[in-house]
């Protein structure tokens, strides 16, 4: 922030961003769509440490693209169409948004250690602070708030 005084430009402190930042992309579930989706947000992820001045630990980074690639991955395997990946984030949190062209709802099963497979849901689940899914008009979306701390 600045102020001004008789002509004269202070700074008094750090100008802080009042807009999350906020990124999207979008993906034709084509081979490759998964690997693209994570290495745009491992990007976004650098764009946030930069201008945010978030201190994002290896754990954080590593959670939040594992719930990015769960997250794309279902939308890859279950919708008949495109998806779109969005991001939005702060110094302290990452809200990873999926939306796909499926209106079907996503089941999150109940633990089964002899279960092969299907335990996407439940690995956002135990990395988000909150994982939310609603229909939207051309689908479905899928949001997870992912915190940025390491704990």
């Amino acid at each position: 922030m600045t102020d001004h005084l008789g002509g004269a430009v202070i700074p008094t402190g750090f100008d802080v961003p009042v807009e999350p930042l906020r990124r999207a992309a979008h993906y034709t579930g084509e081979p490759g769509s998964i690997a693209e989706a994570r290495a745009f947000a491992a990007q976004f992820v650098e764009q946030l440490k930069n201008e945010w001045c978030a201190g994002i630990g290896d754990r954080a980074l590593d959670e939040l693209l594992l719930v990015v690639s769960e997250l794309v991955t279902n939308a890859d395997r279950h919708s008949n169409g495109p998806y779109i990946l969005d991001l939005e984030g702060t110094d302290t949190e990452v809200v990873v948004c999926v939306y796909d062209s499926s209106a079907a709802l996503p089941r999150r099963f109940p633990r089964d250690p002899q279960r092969i497979g299907r335990h996407g849901l439940e690995i956002v689940h135990a990395l988000a602070r909150s994982v939310t899914v609603e229909r939207v008009p051309v689908g479905k979306r899928v949001r997870a708030v992912v915190a940025l701390n390491d704990q």
